[in-house]
């Protein structure tokens, strides 16, 4: 089985290299980290054995396992904690977090190029955040003699029917895995009916509820600062192509009411700022681009582009209401805590099956408001307008996140069990060789 998924895999690659190329070569994309993709283990680690190593796909992961990560640096100071990433903007957010010389790039699932890894590092435990299943890297780690756990693990409405369809391959790989902590009884059941052992699932609750609030950020200062008095800010974060336009047509109405009125505008995207700049500049809205904000500038009814990278989650702060985008338009949503946690009165489209059960918990307390792209104008009107009500539902979206923290704690302590029973019940049945 493994042979083929490795002999399918390097096709799909030869197939896909030109593509590749063109992506590398235009923008620059997946240069970075390359060699160690392909198996080259970084200088930067030093010299490292029986690490713990967290694998965190992009931002949204890593700021999800943060207190994780600090949590088993407290417990276990003995062991050397490594984070690795796939994509860039995980990368720089995780070596700004965690040190450079802590972090790395995600092997691709080639045996050639996770071996070196295991056989450098000999990780005690793995762990893994969502859904992070590669075939050879499970089997090979585990063939190593590593504990594996996925944290905060989840199967996305869109990846179910893809996973039984190939219910007995996943059957296989999942056996790899000792521990499945689970998001929700729902994420739960799902694992176990693609073909996840039933004894190693159990519901460990979310991360990204106990992550905490970005701290202060000059960039918030400075947009407090300039901002004129009396001045409704919405925030509209994560917004996909085809969204921008809704937004801005809605945001045109808010004018009409409230000309003072600022929205602050944030692609999901870093390549997509320049396009949304030229709708902007087609809109007829006065704008202008964080980028080249100085600070001396008084804002007051218009919209801020924001074309910077780790702003947003402490901009949210400012806002009177706030829209998560990707949610108007059929991309899967994004992620409604990081406004809530604030207080926020926030607003999502009718896409967010991607946060299924995030949304889900908000909708049933009466702490977000759903809305369509012909609604979407009259529900940020109404709550401008009515300050008792956008503070209610600001108000119930922090209880929430309140009441829904604890998921690290449980986590640790399934790990440290886990960790504690590698010895007893587990050793290398080869070293990855």
């Amino acid at each position: 089985m493994y042979l083929l998924y490795s002999a399918l895999l390097g096709l799909a690659v030869v197939l896909t290299a030109p593509w590749w190329l063109v992506r590398m070569v235009m923008q620059g994309k997946y240069c970075a980290g390359l060699g160690e993709r392909l198996g080259r283990m970084p200088a930067r680690l030093g010299s490292v054995q029986g690490c713990i190593w967290v694998h965190a796909v992009s931002v949204g992961e890593v700021l999800a396992v943060s207190g994780l990560v600090a949590g088993l640096r407290t417990r276990f100071p003995e062991r050397r904690l490594l984070i690795s990433t796939a994509t860039d903007t995980g990368q720089k957010l995780a070596r700004e977090r965690f040190g450079q010389e802590n972090v790395f790039y995600y092997p691709l699932d080639f045996s050639f190029a996770v071996r070196p890894y295991l056989r450098a590092l000999r990780p005690s435990l793995i762990v893994l955040a969502e859904s992070e299943f590669w075939p050879n890297f499970l089997r090979l780690a585990r063939s190593a003699g590593a504990r594996i756990a996925v944290v905060n693990a989840r199967v996305s409405d869109r990846s179910l029917p893809r996973y039984l369809r190939l219910r007995s391959l996943w059957r296989r790989v999942l056996r790899d895995v000792d521990i499945f902590l689970a998001q929700s009884e729902e994420d739960a059941r799902r694992f176990v009916t693609i073909g996840a052992p039933e004894a190693s699932v159990c519901v460990g609750g979310n991360l990204k509820f106990d992550v905490q609030p970005p701290a202060t950020l000059p960039a918030g200062e400075m947009l407090r600062r300039t901002l004129a008095p009396a001045t409704e800010v919405v925030v509209c974060g994560s917004t996909a192509e085809g969204e921008e336009p809704l937004v801005l047509r809605a945001f045109g109405a808010v004018l009409k009411k409230h000309p003072r009125a600022m929205l602050i505008l944030a692609p999901r995207r870093p390549e997509r700022f320049d396009a949304v700049a030229g709708l902007l500049a087609a809109s007829g809205l006065t704008f202008w681009r964080r980028s080249q904000l100085v600070g001396s500038e008084s804002l007051s009814g218009g919209v801020l582009l924001l074309d910077s990278i780790g702003e947003l989650a402490a901009l949210y702060v400012l806002a009177s209401v706030a829209f998560v985008g990707g949610s108007l338009v059929p991309r899967g949503g994004h992620n409604i805590l990081e406004p809530a946690q604030f207080g926020v009165a926030t607003l999502v489209g009718p896409h967010t099956e991607n946060f299924r059960d995030i949304v889900g918990i908000f909708e049933r307390a009466g702490a977000v408001k759903v809305v369509h792209a012909e609604t979407f104008a009259g529900e940020l009107l109404r709550l401008l307008d009515d300050a008792a009500a956008r503070e209610e539902l600001g108000r119930r979206a922090a209880e929430v996140v309140r009441q829904q923290r604890g998921a690290t704690e449980r986590m640790l302590n399934e790990l440290e069990k886990l960790l504690a029973a590698r010895g007893r019940l587990r050793q290398p049945e080869h070293a990855a060789t």
